[in-house]
């Protein structure tokens, strides 16, 4: 999908996720919060976890990531990026000075080397031709902090049937293609990303909302909803 296409869907966004996803029995807001505590949980290790933290959050979009990052990293420094200029208007609106918003024309990112601690993509590279790839991995690790910087990244599991049926009935999905794991994890590779871990995610949906304490122990179960690949941008 290119620039034009992400603003004409700026302000429906929303809605149009909300209706897409509405077999889970969740809104957005429980998906977008369910990474942002995954990123928490998985830094939670770090003895500066959370502490001034400079996050940039690629493919930021209208926002909705922007209160739970407030949540979960209270003191960090945010940078909202998108190629979206509507969808950074909406988000400016919507939370104000939460947030830095930076548009992305393309090539490289607007940022210096190393001055990010955390870089967060979720559903982002399905949007992405896959020759461009790497080159975005290597720009998100130049960004990032040689000493602490690590990247997540969020993608659909092609392997998940009901991930397939919302992409493919999703009217801004209609250029997605799903990339596999596997795939993903060799990209970071290719990139220089260092100790690389792939954890599936998202695995019950809200009747079953009971059994979603399992979730935690399953990240080796290559079925769910989605998944996270992890890097780190030192070597």
């Amino acid at each position: 999908m290119d620039r034009a296409q992400f603003d004409k869907f700026a302000d429906e966004y929303h809605t149009l996720h909300a209706q897409n996803i509405n077999v889970t029995g969740e809104d957005p807001s429980y998906f977008v919060e369910y990474k942002i505590r995954d990123v928490h949980n998985q830094l939670s290790a770090r003895s500066d976890q959370g502490k001034n933290l400079r996050i940039i959050d690629f493919g930021g979009g209208v926002g909705n990531s922007i209160p739970f990052f407030r949540r979960y990293f209270p003191s960090c420094h945010l940078v909202c990026a998108d190629v979206s200029e509507r969808s950074l208007e909406i988000a400016k609106r919507r939370f104000g000075d939460l947030a830095d918003y930076v548009l992305f024309t393309g090539g490289t990112l607007p940022f210096a080397c190393g001055v990010f601690d955390v870089a967060f993509c979720a559903c982002v590279f399905h949007h992405v031709p896959s020759t461009e790839h790497v080159f975005l991995l290597r720009e998100l690790r130049r960004v990032l902090s040689r000493r602490t910087g690590k990247l997540f990244l969020y993608e659909h599991n092609p392997l998940n049937p009901l991930t397939v049926h919302a992409v493919n009935t999703c009217v801004f999905d209609s250029d997605a293609v799903l990339i596999p794991s596997w795939e993903m994890r060799r990209k970071f590779r290719a990139a220089g990303y260092a100790d690389v871990t792939v954890s599936y995610r998202v695995f019950f949906p809200r009747f079953l909302n009971f059994m979603r304490f399992l979730e935690l122990r399953l990240p080796f179960l290559p079925i769910g909803a989605q998944y996270c690949v992890a890097g780190t941008a030192w070597q």
